[in-house]
């Protein structure tokens, strides 16, 4: 009895342990978004004002006025929101097909050339990046959509994610589709991608956040103002208006805020698709 009283003490100090350290690890990460928000509707005199605060004493929404009229902004989230969301749809469908492939099927060289394409993601990204500015010249593809979203409509990552989870689902399904008279595409359609939404949901949240954030490529591909997306937008504005400080945190949210609705909205999928792509190898 004492002993299993000790277990449930132990466990409850344990557990008190975890939730604690959890609970101050959101705060230290809430904390920025918070202060970045709250300096974003100060007038100058309050940042400007010491000790800082995070009482906002005369609120405004004048920097926020100021970011969608000095700067094309709301060109700037539709170039993001744009390419992030055709690039997410083309992962999804191309990685879960060719991870379909390479779960299901059999064919020649199948498992070497999946160990080939695992082996590429060693490579540096940095390494592809002049070949791909001069490809992308050739093709005549600069300052367009073409260079940001053709070139990444699909990923190793992807195709191993949706692999391994499909990799779980028992072949009887699929003979059971075949015997109904099913073709390949319609299994996939019908047997597949249902099961998977897990794991497609992950793919997306990954795929989103990396496209909306990236900014090394559109600013290699990209030289005119309508072409450019939301990094590339931050970095213009913290360049030519660096010292209205209200201003920039103003565009760090607008930036931000898209990308924590996307996680929130299928946060439940993140963590299941996550476990589940480890199930079988």
């Amino acid at each position: 009895m004492d002993l299993a009283k000790s277990k449930k003490a132990q466990d409850a100090i344990f557990k008190t342990f975890i939730y604690s350290f959890l609970f101050v690890g959101a705060i230290s990460m809430a904390i920025p978004y918070a202060w970045m928000f709250v300096t974003s509707i100060k007038p100058i005199e309050e940042i400007q004002s010491y000790p800082p605060s995070f009482i906002v004493k005369n609120p405004t929404a004048l920097p926020y006025q100021d970011l969608f009229r000095l700067i094309p902004m709301w060109r700037y989230l539709f170039n993001s929101v744009y390419v992030a969301g055709a690039v997410t749809l083309a992962n999804i469908f191309f990685c879960s097909l060719a991870g379909y492939a390479f779960a299901k099927h059999r064919f020649w060289g199948r498992d070497n050339i999946f160990i080939v394409l695992l082996g590429s993601l060693m490579i540096p990204w940095q390494v592809n990046l002049i070949s791909g500015f001069v490809l992308m010249r050739k093709l005549g593809w600069l300052n367009s959509y073409n260079a940001l979203i053709i070139p990444v409509m699909a990923g190793v990552f992807g195709v191993f994610l949706c692999r391994q989870f499909i990799m779980s689902i028992p072949d009887d399904l699929i003979d059971a589709a075949k015997i109904d008279g099913c073709g390949e595409f319609t299994i996939y359609r019908l047997v597949i991608l249902p099961l998977i939404k897990p794991v497609l949901a992950t793919l997306a949240i990954f795929t989103f956040l990396q496209q909306w954030n990236n900014f090394i490529w559109p600013l290699i591909v990209i030289n005119t103002s309508s072409m450019r997306t939301l990094p590339l937008g931050l970095a213009v504005l913290n360049g030519q208006f660096g010292t209205n400080f209200a201003m920039v945190m103003a565009g760090a949210v607008v930036a931000t805020t898209p990308m924590l609705v996307v996680f929130l909205s299928f946060q439940k999928y993140f963590m299941k698709g996550i476990a589940l792509t480890g199930l079988r190898g």
